[in-house]
């Protein structure tokens, strides 16, 4: 799957985080960053000068012009005109080094975005790493609500009417926190990190049929949201028939793992009934969860304690 943002978007995101300032080449805004061509040509993102394998983000720190300097006309020409080519995405000079004017002409020439930063080169790649990871990051939007339940990312999902926000509404007057109401949004960051979050328009809100659109912030004070959260657990709400039920393991419950951004997330199906307190077995769920993730298998030490209670009265 391809991922791309513009040049532009990438300054609006970063530009106050990393103090960046636009130098020239401003007619190349709409320059792609994409991680397909990262993918076919093994490059990484963001990377110091690199004229081999180069990478889209150029970052040129004292050295890098140093050793720019140093070349002889031609070499130095040659490398620029790659360095100022559609191969890259943008060019960042660091340390509040102030660039050769040939690199604003060929900026403004071939329409090549040239920025500067006042951090350092080294800390300068390590932080455009980590925000383009989650800027570029595949990402899904689910129906549900995406609640921090004891320190875990749950996502509680369920048809309408299944009860998921009358839930998530117990499960934070019980000291837990709200995520996101609705249409949570999940995106991979690694190879086994799906993080979830609220989009901006319902952050802070929760809708309770009968109650309309609460503001949880306003109610219940900052500390009953949370603005992100890793995906740990799905939980799902569901209305089952009585031969359904029957075949739900009474050891095990009914669990199974879920593929989501091709990642298995562990899901636990709750049966929806009259008199079930959800909020207490959705805390129950969550403390297995933990526990099973320590190594600790509840239907297991049960099923081996009664092997071994067989064994003994054979």
């Amino acid at each position: 799957m391809s991922n791309a943002i513009s040049t532009r978007t990438l300054f609006d995101n970063l530009h106050e985080k990393l103090s960046l300032q636009w130098l020239a080449g401003a007619c190349g805004e709409e320059r792609k960053i994409e991680t397909d061509t990262l993918h076919a040509t093994g490059s990484s993102m963001v990377g110091h000068l690199n004229v081999i394998h180069p990478n889209p983000i150029q970052v040129l720190g004292a050295e890098e012009l140093e050793f720019l300097a140093s070349l002889g006309k031609n070499s130095r020409e040659d490398i620029l005109k790659q360095l100022f080519s559609e191969q890259t995405s943008i060019t960042i000079v660091t340390d509040n080094l102030i660039p050769p004017e040939s690199f604003q002409r060929l900026a403004d020439e071939h329409c090549t975005p040239l920025l500067g930063t006042p951090f350092a080169s080294h800390d300068l790649v390590s932080r455009l790493q980590y925000y383009l990871t989650n800027l570029l990051a595949e990402r899904i939007t689910l129906h549900g609500v995406f609640m921090e339940v004891m320190g875990s990312g749950v996502l509680i999902t369920g048809p309408s009417s299944s009860g998921k926000s009358e839930l998530a509404l117990e499960l934070v007057t019980r000291g837990h926190r709200l995520v996101a109401d609705d249409a949570p949004e999940f995106a991979r960051i690694a190879p086994d990190i799906i993080s979830g979050s609220c989009p901006h328009v319902l952050q802070d809100f929760l809708e309770v049929r009968g109650l309309g659109v609460l503001n949880i912030r306003e109610m219940y004070g900052d500390s009953a949201i949370k603005q992100g959260k890793y995906l740990r657990l799905i939980i799902n709400l569901a209305v089952l028939s009585d031969e359904e039920l029957q075949k739900i393991d009474r050891l095990r419950g009914n669990q199974r793992l879920r593929k989501l951004l091709n990642i298995d997330i562990p899901e636990i199906t709750l049966p929806v009934a009259p008199g079930r307190n959800l909020s207490v077995l959705v805390e129950a769920a969550v403390r297995n969860h933990l526990l099973t993730q320590k190594g600790i298998n509840a239907s297991q030490t049960f099923i081996d304690r009664q092997q071994r209670f067989m064994e003994k009265q054979e």
